[in-house]
């Protein structure tokens, strides 16, 4: 899992980490029930896939 992005990031490893972060997100919104942790953590990993988009230029993730 991608705990920390650093400006530093490889762009090589950006489609595994994507993929892997939006099934995190997936299961995430499947759960249904939003607690404050849970809603931090979605936007946790809504900001890593964010980030590696923006840094990696790769438009169709970025939204």
């Amino acid at each position: 899992m991608v705990d920390q992005l650093e400006s530093n990031y490889d762009c090589a490893n950006a489609s595994g980490d994507l993929h892997q972060l939006k099934q995190q997100l997936d299961s995430l919104y499947a759960a249904g029930n939003s607690s404050s942790e849970q809603q931090e953590e979605i936007n946790r990993i809504e900001n890593q896939i964010r980030f590696i988009a923006n840094k990696c230029d790769i438009p169709s993730a970025k939204g």
